[in-house]
């Protein structure tokens, strides 16, 4: 099975609250993260449904506090994510964390795929230049079992050619093509229908006549009557 590449693209939403960050110079924001793919042909974001979770490793300083707020719409974020710390694992798509704070930092984010695909880590400036702002990883899926070969094909081409990486079962092919055939010995063969008695002999012969190609090459001998495909010397 040939490798995956995909393109995993990381948007980052942040603005201003009116809270007291408690530094001064520094305002408070709220930020957001999610994740998705971009589609191989069209460049259009897609649902990142080749991962069964994303974990994000936070800043140390927010192991120290709650990180969500009370209104419902950030309720309804917390039941889809686990919070340990500085660790938040989610298990949705788009796989959206929402915080608050006044600090830039780089984090990182652990995207699992699913049907043991494995870990995929992706480093992430988190920064406040922009309200809106995007980046995108390349991520490589070696030998990618048939569950996950299925959600990559919702992003783009899998096949081998697709791919430009021939598959082991083309290259297999290529050999066996490649692979010469066994000659035959012609004194034995002639020496065996020799010793065939004449109804037999008519009987080979017969046969050799009726299964004959395009290639194969047949004489008749006054004392010999051998019939015989092309073979190599």
């Amino acid at each position: 099975m040939p490798d995956v590449k995909r393109t995993v693209r990381i948007i980052t939403e942040q603005h201003v609250i009116g809270k007291d960050s408690g530094v001064e110079g520094f305002p408070m924001r709220e930020w957001n993260i999610r994740i998705v793919l971009v589609n191989e042909n069209t460049g259009e974001d897609v649902p990142a449904s080749i991962f069964e979770k994303a974990t994000y490793k936070l800043h140390p300083t927010f192991g120290a506090r709650e990180t969500q707020g009370t209104s419902s719409s950030l309720k309804r974020v917390r039941q889809e994510h686990t919070n340990a710390g500085d660790l938040i694992v989610i298990k949705k798509p788009p796989f959206r964390i929402q915080e608050e704070g006044w600090g830039e930092f780089d984090m990182r984010i652990t995207v699992t795929a699913i049907d043991k695909g494995g870990d995929h880590e992706l480093l992430h400036d988190l920064n406040f230049q922009k309200e809106r702002y995007e980046a995108e990883h390349k991520i490589n899926f070696k030998n990618p079992k048939p569950n996950l070969l299925e959600k990559l094909k919702e992003s783009g081409p899998v096949g081998s050619e697709e791919n430009g990486v021939k598959s082991k079962r083309a290259d297999d092919s290529a050999k066996k093509r490649k692979r010469p055939e066994k000659g035959v010995d012609m004194e034995k063969l002639a020496d065996s229908l020799q010793r065939l008695g004449p109804e037999d002999l008519l009987q080979v012969v017969e046969m050799v006549h009726n299964n004959k190609t395009a290639d194969t090459y047949t004489k008749n001998d006054v004392e010999r009557m051998i019939a015989c495909h092309p073979f190599q010397a």
